[in-house]
Order: structure tokens, then C-alpha cells, then sequence
């Protein structure tokens, strides 16, 4: 993959973040909050954003989202081929709960 591929890529990709926020900003609040990992303030943004807004900044070389797995207990717990799938319900719970406090932190 040449640079330019690269860069479709991540056009394409931030624009279908900023799409994906925005449906869901619109249709749960409280849930994309959570899911998105952003602030009230920045839903609230992200929620006014025009079509042609959106062009252009998902038409940026910076990939807007990012992981929020940013330690190794989160990656552990969901790379974690557990045994059962009890286990590996177990696990993505877990990591789940420590992102949403992660979330609660950052807001």
C-alpha cells in the first residue's frame, strides 16, 4: 500500500467516525458518550457538524478516532482466548467496565 492508498484510507475512515458519531449522538446520548469516549462538549459538536463540515475535516491526514485501549490489563483482557465462552464473556466485561471508567475520568 502506496502513501496515497494510505491516505484514501484514512479519509475514508474519518469520515465514516464522524458519520457513525454523529447517528449515534442523535440516537442515544448517553450511550454514545460512552461508546465514543468523548465529552459532553464534543457530542454536543460533533451533533451540529453540516455534511460539508464533515468533508472537510474527515478530508484531513490525521486519523480522527484512536484506541482506548491504551494499557496492557484492557489488551489483555480482550485478546484473551478464554476457554469457555463464559470466560470470554468474563473477560470483555471486564474490560468494558475499566474503559467506562476510563470514560467517567476523562469527562
Amino acid at each position: 500500500m502506496n502513501a496515497d492508498q494510505i491516505l484514501t484510507e484514512i479519509r475514508e475512515a474519518n469520515l465514516s467516525y464522524l458519520m457513525l458519531a454523529q447517528s449515534l449522538i442523535r440516537t442515544d446520548r448517553e450511550q454514545a458518550l460512552y461508546r465514543l469516549g468523548i465529552s459532553e462538549e464534543n457530542a454536543a459538536l460533533l451533533n451540529l457538524l453540516t455534511p460539508s463540515q464533515m468533508m472537510k475535516i474527515a478530508s484531513g491526514n490525521t486519523l480522527l478516532c484512536r484506541f482506548r485501549m491504551d494499557d496492557d490489563m484492557v489488551w489483555g483482557l480482550l485478546t484473551n482466548h478464554g476457554k469457555g465462552a463464559a470466560n470470554d464473556m468474563t473477560t470483555r466485561l471486564h474490560a468494558s467496565i475499566l474503559m467506562a471508567g476510563r470514560h467517567q475520568e476523562a469527562a
